[in-house]
């Protein structure tokens, strides 16, 4: 697979599990007329859930694809205006910040002055209702309130992070960080036991895989996403019965 276990949907980003390959992703406007980018598969669906809630103008792009160069001048910035416990806090270290995969975007309800670093995303109206259907488009709240050991942030209420629809509605469901989940998915080792997803159009068996594993895959459709720590989640599709 390109990119081995550091690339994919799924990859874990934090603290303990840097980005590794300088590897830029295909990217697109995180909404139309927007500067900030994203990865394409993550703007597209972002486009289509702000569509659907017919609030374009009102959801607002802050941050989503950063370069290493720029994740560095944020945590250098932050560190001379905010101090280092509120940086720690709310900024991942250089080469640690999912941003950097253009997977992750920060959100803001549209306001005169946004705060860069904690943009106001509020849990009641425009926003509240993007949150209620941001699984459906696969995407995450991604440090949310309760996590904080787990994740190492902050909660971040305006931070989401696109992982793809099954996944997404399975860790909503269930209650889980990204952390969890990939720790979950490897007691569904491929290609025994796999963990079931369904929704209203799809079906989808999903397996994880050590790096050094070695079995054939199905003729079936399938995704595969290093998993950024030690192997591969596989998606296995299925037609709806």
């Amino acid at each position: 697979m390109r990119g081995g276990i550091h690339s994919g949907l799924l990859v874990l980003v934090n603290a303990e599990h840097p980005i590794r390959g300088a590897e830029r992703p295909v990217l697109a406007p995180a909404l139309p007329g927007s500067e900030v980018l994203l990865d394409a598969r993550a703007a597209a669906m972002l486009t289509g859930l702000v569509s659907r809630l017919r609030a374009a103008g009102e959801i607002v792009p802050v941050s989503g694809w950063r370069s290493m160069r720029e994740q560095q001048e944020i945590w250098d910035s932050s560190l001379r205006e905010n101090g280092e416990d509120f940086t720690r806090k709310y900024v991942a270290l250089p080469g640690c910040s999912e941003h950097q995969t253009g997977l992750a975007i920060d959100l803001a309800l549209r306001a005169e002055e946004i705060d860069f670093i904690r943009p106001a995303f509020p849990y009641n109206g425009v926003c509240g209702q993007f949150r209620a259907l941001a699984a459906d488009y696969g995407f995450i709240e991604r440090y949310e309130a309760g996590k904080e050991r787990v994740t190492g942030i902050a909660a971040e209420p305006w931070h989401f992070r696109y992982v793809g629809r099954p996944h997404a509605r399975l860790m909503r469901e269930r209650g889980l960080c990204l952390e969890e989940y990939v720790e979950l998915l490897r007691t569904f080792h491929y290609p025994g036991r796999l963990l079931e997803a369904r929704g209203e159009a799809y079906e989808a068996e999903i397996g994880f895989a050590g790096a050094r594993d070695s079995f054939a895959l199905p003729d079936a459709p399938y995704q595969v996403s290093g998993n950024n720590v030690d192997g591969y989640i596989y998606t296995l599709w299925r037609k709806p019965a």
